[in-house]
């Protein structure tokens, strides 16, 4: 498996967690977890989109990856 498949993974997982997140906040009445959730949310996407430039960045300098 290559790095690139590997990251792309990473992606989907993080992207995953981060519905998840979503969802919570969304399902719980409690105001102080609804805000936790929904920040543990805003983390995740942070890390999604930090994912995301690295893989375009490996897209860009190694042009085997580019056919993912």
């Amino acid at each position: 498996m290559t790095v690139g498949t590997q990251l792309q993974q990473t992606i989907a997982n993080s992207e995953s967690v981060m519905a998840s997140l979503k969802t919570f906040a969304l399902e719980t009445q409690d105001q102080n977890v609804k805000q936790m959730f929904q920040q543990l949310a805003e983390q995740q996407k942070t890390i999604t989109d930090n994912l995301n430039n690295r893989l375009q960045y490996i897209q860009q300098e190694e042009p085997q990856y580019k056919e993912m």
